[in-house]
């Protein structure tokens, strides 16, 4: 056995959780768990992938190569001990744009390219800092994209027949739905209302069966018995392969890579941020820790490897990671054998899959969107302060009016800018005639002010309480301001210490700051405020000694 206390922290943080796991010892007791439990997820990403895929645009034999290849990958290569890869519901509104903008081939590019942003992001280290994006902003897109993911189901289950392609913009959508409203098939709409209604029963009769699976193959063996005059996917699509295509590197023309790239980027960013939220997910459900940045690199390689083969955007998924956990996986084996049960569906049952209606697959997504929504983590954030509301609000409109990206990137600067203020706010300086720990004898010193200040002096708190500070320094002798209760200070927070120490000296006094932390200290005098201006001093007592030497 290997021993991993030797290696580097580099080396560990993206040596893949397989590794990991296998070192610990991996026997015939594992296997069968994890046999499993990749049973029980590829049981549940089987329809699911094929219904993403549909909604995206692009046929459903892409949404299994996507699930095969980067489940196998994800899991192999990942930093999660539990993730489990595929396509997921969250890009299908990036998918479809992009297909309609660029073309199938342009899809695939934009894959192949955001996996090369990925492995270049996790590389780069770049996965602790996606981990700050704020909890209102990921709760804000992901009930958008449920909304728009509802919306783009509409026309499958109502069976509906547009005069035209049906518009990516949610507002032209629902007008051109309105407009073909006469042409709903209630065949349709009957074969998706049993589908919902089949998989939320389930839940909650018999919430360990694979309802979504059980809902699909009724409504299917329903629909072929019964000849209901509805849209099924060989109707559409024609007869699924039985293997993977030829592996073949898309085209990397100078043209099409300018015209895919911005929508890698957009694929990169959201699939490191729906991947780690997923690890993290996995980390609370099971105790384990992910290691981000192997996770990136796992994902972008799983990305290129996808696309490679005819696929699209892989991710970690929150629904086939959480199946995972609670199916009893041991580790990344299970994630590698759900692929091997969908391609071994691949290859023995293809022909099946063509008696699924369409509106059956409509019906699954619906039920995504629904749990997607989280309509109770988005009421209790409005209810929690305006802050949180603005940015949930703001994040959920732009994302469902404007584009995925820029509600992301809005979000993040009002998460940033309310973060700013709630820390501001939490800074204080204060009289120490109120600190109970002085000594009050001290204080009647004439000439003398002492001020304590308390939490994070950055430039936020420097705006704040720079004034009040300058007002002060008008009046005495000495200023003292206590910084044993700042653990950081910025150049901002800095300079206005600078700033103060002049105006002190030009009336003839002088600055002292005591208790300061070295750290804080050497903020301070390598942006100016530095001896004469300012007297850094240890506690009052070498404050009263210095004063009483000068007089």
């Amino acid at each position: 056995m290997t021993d991993t206390s030797r290696q580097s922290p580099f080396v560990t943080e993206f040596t893949p959780k397989l590794i990991t796991v296998l070192r610990e010892g991996y026997g015939l007791r594992d296997l069968r768990a994890d046999a499993l439990a990749g049973l029980t997820v590829a049981i549940v990403a089987l329809p699911l992938s094929m219904a993403i895929a549909i909604a995206s645009g692009v046929g459903p034999e892409r949404g299994l190569y996507t699930a095969i290849v980067g489940g196998v990958l994800v899991s192999a290569l990942g930093g999660s001990r539990f993730q489990v890869g595929g396509p997921a519901g969250a890009f299908i509104v990036l998918i479809s744009a992009c297909v309609m903008a660029i073309g199938l081939d342009g899809l695939i590019l934009a894959t192949f390219l955001s996996g090369v942003l990925l492995v270049a992001a996790g590389v780069l280290r770049l996965g602790t800092y996606i981990r700050y994006i704020p909890y209102p902003v990921t709760v804000g897109f992901t009930a958008g994209i449920a909304v728009i993911i509802l919306a783009s189901q509409i026309r499958e289950m109502f069976g509906m027949t547009l005069a035209g392609q049906e518009p990516g913009e949610i507002i032209a959508k629902m007008e051109a739905l309105w407009a073909a409203r006469g042409t709903v098939n209630w065949a349709a709409v009957a074969m998706a209302g049993l589908t919902v209604g089949l998989i939320l029963g389930l839940r909650r009769v018999r919430p360990h069966w694979p309802g979504m699976l059980i809902a699909v193959v009724v409504v299917s063996v329903l629909t072929a018995v019964a000849g209901l005059p509805v849209e099924t996917i060989s109707s559409r699509f024609g007869a699924l392969p039985h293997l993977l295509p030829t592996p073949a590197l898309p085209g990397l023309g100078r043209d099409a890579v300018l015209a895919a790239l911005p929508w890698g980027m957009s694929f990169a960013l959201l699939g490191a941020i729906e991947s780690l939220l997923s690890a993290v997910v996995a980390d609370g459900m099971s105790g384990a820790r992910h290691r981000s940045n192997a996770e990136l690199v796992a994902q972008g390689v799983a990305n290129m490897g996808s696309a490679v083969f005819g696929g699209f955007c892989v991710t970690g998924t929150i629904a086939r990671t959480a199946t995972n956990v609670r199916a009893g996986s041991h580790g990344p084996v299970s994630g590698m054998l759900h692929a091997v049960f969908l391609l071994v569906f691949l290859m023995v049952a293809a022909p099946l899959a063509g008696f699924i209606p369409l509106a059956a697959l409509a019906g699954v997504l619906a039920v995504v969107a629904w749990g997607m929504a989280e309509k109770e983590e988005v009421w209790a954030l409005i209810r929690s302060s305006r802050g949180d509301a603005l940015v949930v609000i703001v994040t959920f409109l732009l994302v469902v009016f404007r584009d995925l990206t820029e509600g992301i990137v809005v979000g993040f600067a009002l998460g940033g800018l309310v973060f700013i203020r709630r820390m501001s706010e939490a800074v204080t300086v204060r009289p120490v005639e109120e600190e109970r720990h002085y000594d009050p004898v001290v204080h009647a010193r004439e000439g003398r002010v002492i001020y304590h200040l308390h939490g994070p002096y950055f430039f936020g708190a420097a705006a704040q309480l720079g004034a009040v500070l300058e007002r002060i320094a008008e009046a005495p002798r000495a200023l003292v301001i206590d910084l044993s209760d700042v653990p950081l200070i910025d150049s901002s927070g800095a300079r206005g210490f600078e700033r103060l120490g002049h105006k002190i000296a030009r009336r003839g006094g002088q600055l002292f700051l005591i208790g300061a932390q070295p750290e804080v200290q050497r903020v301070l005098q390598a942006q100016g405020a530095s001896e004469p201006l300012v007297r850094y001093l240890a506690d009052l007592k070498a404050v009263d000694d210095s004063i009483a030497a000068v007089e």
